[in-house]
C-alpha cells in the first residue's frame, strides 16, 4: 500500500481529496494542529500533530496544501505573519523532513495560488508570466520558493497555483446567505477577471500530478474559461432566483476590510498552459453555471458532499 502525507488535509479542498486518496489504495498520514477532529473526520487516515510523531515513515506521495485562510481575516501585520508562517514556515519544515528520511518521496505536490500573478486588469496570464508585487504576490512566490529544495533529493515538484474553487465551502458558502437574502451584488466595478476550477477538478487534477512520471514545475489550476465578478455576479443570483442589486464599491470595501479588499478587486485572467503534461486528465466543468449548479444542493444542505 502507498502513503501519503498530506498537510492542510482538513480544509475545505482537503475534505474532497482524503476520501479520494483512499479510494485510491492510498495510506494517509495527516499533519494537523487538531488530530482528534481529523480522527473524527476521517477515521482511517492517521493524523499526526508533530513531525517527530511519523517515525521513520517514508511517504511515496507528499500533497502540501497548509495555509490559513488568506481572506478569513484582516491583514493586520500579525495576521500576514501568520499566513507566511503557516504557508512558507510549513513548507521549509516539511521540507526539511523529508530529507531526514532513508527513502525521499516519489513526488511532491505543493500548493500556491494564482494570486501569485498580483491585478492583472485584462492581459491573460499563464506559468510564464511574472509575479506580482502585492503581499499576495510575494507570499506566493515565497512560498514556491521553500517547496523547490526538495528537488535535490531527487523528489519530483509540481506546484499547483490554485484559483477560486468553487464547490460546497469557501467562497461560495460564504455568499450564499447574503444573496438569498437579496443582498448580493458585484464588488467594486465588477471588470476584474476571476479564474476559478471546480473543487473535484481540482482534486483530480492534483491526482494526476502524483500519478504522473514527467509532470513537474508550475501549473496553473484552473478551469478553462475566467468570468468578470459581474457576470459571476449575475450566474449565482439566478441560480439562486434572487436579485443582485447591491454592488459594493471598491471605497467601501477597503475601508472594511482595509489591503485585503485588494484581493477581492485584483483581475486575474489566468490560463492552464501545461495540461499538455497531463493527457489523461479533463475538466468536467468549463462553465461557472455548470460549476455552481452542481454544488447548489449541498450549499442549500440537501446533499451530501460529492467530488
Amino acid at each position: 500500500m502507498n502513503t501519503a502525507l498530506v498537510t492542510g488535509g482538513t480544509g475545505f479542498i482537503g475534505e474532497a481529496l482524503i476520501p479520494a486518496l483512499q479510494q485510491r489504495g492510498y495510506r494517509v498520514l495527516l499533519l494537523t494542529r487538531k488530530p482528534d477532529a481529523a480522527r473524527q473526520r476521517y477515521p482511517e487516515a492517521q493524523p499526526f500533530r508533530d513531525w517527530r510523531e511519523l517515525g521513520d515513515i517514508c511517504p511515496e506521495v507528499v500533497i502540501n496544501l497548509a495555509g490559513e485562510g488568506i481572506a478569513d481575516k484582516r491583514w493586520t501585520d500579525a495576521r500576514k505573519q501568520v499566513l507566511r508562517e503557516s504557508r512558507i514556515g510549513v513548507t521549509r519544515s516539511l521540507v526539511d523532513w523529508c530529507a531526514t528520511r532513508q527513502t525521499a518521496p516519489r513526488v511532491m505536490v505543493s500548493g500556491s495560488a494564482i494570486g501569485y500573478y498580483g491585478d492583472c486588469g485584462d492581459e491573460w496570464v499563464d506559468e510564464n508570466s511574472p509575479a506580482g508585487h502585492d503581499f499576495a504576490a510575494r507570499l506566493c512566490s515565497e512560498w514556491e520558493s521553500a517547496a523547490r529544495p526538495v528537488r535535490v533529493l531527487g523528489t519530483r515538484l509540481a506546484i499547483v497555483r490554485i484559483g477560486l474553487v468553487m464547490g460546497p465551502g469557501g467562497m461560495l458558502k460564504r455568499l450564499l446567505l447574503p444573496f438569498r437574502l437579496g443582498l448580493g451584488g458585484r464588488l467594486g466595478p465588477g471588470t476584474q477577471w476571476m479564474s476559478w476550477i471546480e473543487r473535484g477538478d481540482l482534486v483530480r487534477l492534483i491526482l494526476a500530478l502524483t500519478d504522473s512520471h514527467e509532470a513537474e514545475g508550475i501549473f496553473n489550476a484552473v478551469a478553462p474559461n475566467p468570468v468578470t465578478n459581474e457576470d459571476f455576479t449575475r450566474v449565482l443570483a439566478r441560480t439562486l432566483k434572487r436579485p443582485a442589486m447591491l454592488p459594493v464599491p471598491a471605497w467601501l470595501l477597503r475601508t472594511l476590510m482595509g489591503e485585503l479588499a485588494e484581493l477581492l478587486l485584483a483581475s486575474q485572467r489566468v490560463r492552464a498552459s501545461r495540461m499538455e503534461w497531463l493527457p489523461g486528465f479533463r475538466f468536467r466543468f468549463t462553465g461557472i453555471e455548470k460549476a455552481i449548479t452542481h454544488h447548489l444542493p449541498q450549499l442549500t444542505g440537501n446533499a451530501k458532499v460529492q467530488l
